[in-house]
């Protein structure tokens, strides 16, 4: 796991990569920089001689913060239950549809350039989408360890042992149960069929008959069946169970919209595919991630935990 390199400029190197990791096994910004933060501080805790022994700084670190996301991983249930409703993974802003306070066009940031904010260095990818997080959520620990490493990472099973305590063997098996769960949360009709483009037409017209207070074209976007799941943490109202049906689902936004007056809709990027922040006073309040499939909506995920929108902060005067 990870790459050679014994000096301070290669362990610091390996940041980045880290990070990615414990993301996608924690679904958390601030976790994830914690369990790199503490695979830090042991590599550091160790003797020098024992540092130098080390062929591969990367491999150990990768090690190290891997088994610190799955002890994290094995409380979280006990944790999960005395959260207040529904628990979603954290969202992730895109930041180069940001723009600087004196409205410059975005700009991507140099490839040399190392980004302050740990949401900065994750990469936006099919596996850090909110379907794929939630998927992932379903899983045990250990399943989702060997399956993020293996299916996602490419590390192969010999080194997840190392990780888990268990046989190549088992973490083959661990891999293959959690992918059987990618597979059954997926309609195989539908899964994989969205371009990029199409989900943002839908999720634009979302957005229009969300501001018109439309239900009629809500229910009209919105699959049948479809759910919305809601994260407020108890520090931000928002429904404690999943509301589902496409007429319950139209009916509660125009609600939202009837109830908090010059909140603004932004069309954005959350976790790499296309969603919607709502700001009121220049402040982020909701950020909605869509599961769009055979051009309707068939999931939403809304996140208003303050918490876990630390990382959209001082999201510029872009137009939607």
């Amino acid at each position: 796991m990870g790459t050679v390199g014994t000096g301070a400029q290669g362990v610091a190197d390996e940041r980045r990569q880290l990070l990615n990791v414990a993301y996608r096994l924690l679904g958390s910004v601030s976790e994830a920089e914690d369990a790199v933060q503490d695979a830090y501080a042991r590599w550091y805790a160790l003797p020098p001689s024992r540092r130098n022994q080390i062929l591969s700084p990367g491999a150990w670190l990768t090690t190290v913060t891997s088994r610190v996301c799955l002890d994290l991983l094995g409380s979280a249930r006990a944790r999960r239950e005395r959260y207040v409703g529904a628990w979603l993974p954290e969202p992730l802003p895109d930041r180069t549809e940001w723009t600087r306070r004196d409205g410059a066009a975005p700009t991507a940031p140099s490839a040399s350039a190392v980004p302050s904010d740990p949401a900065d260095q994750i990469v936006l990818d099919e596996s850090v989408t909110m379907a794929f997080l939630v998927v992932l959520e379903s899983m045990t620990p250990a399943e989702r360890v060997a399956f993020v490493l293996h299916d996602v990472f490419r590390y192969p099973f010999a080194e997840i042992a190392d990780v888990l305590a268990r046989s190549p063997a088992a973490c083959k098996q661990l891999a293959a149960s959690a992918r059987r769960r990618v597979r059954a949360a997926h309609d195989p009709g539908t899964a994989g069929t969205e371009t990029v483009t199409g989900q943002a037409d839908v999720v634009r017209h979302v957005r229009e008959a969300w501001e018109s207070k439309d239900i009629a074209a809500l229910v009209g976007l919105l699959n049948p069946a479809a759910v919305m799941t809601a994260d407020g943490g108890g520090l931000a109202g928002a429904a404690l169970h999943p509301v589902e049906g496409s007429t319950h689902i139209a009916r509660y936004m125009v609600g939202i919209a009837d109830r908090a007056p010059g909140l603004e809709l932004l069309e954005r990027s959350v976790n790499g595919l296309p969603g919607l922040v709502a700001r009121r006073a220049g402040a982020v309040m909701t950020v909605a991630a869509f599961d769009v499939t055979g051009g309707h909506v068939s999931r939403i995920w809304v996140v208003r935990n303050p918490e876990k929108l630390r990382s959209w902060a001082g999201q510029g005067p872009v137009s939607p």
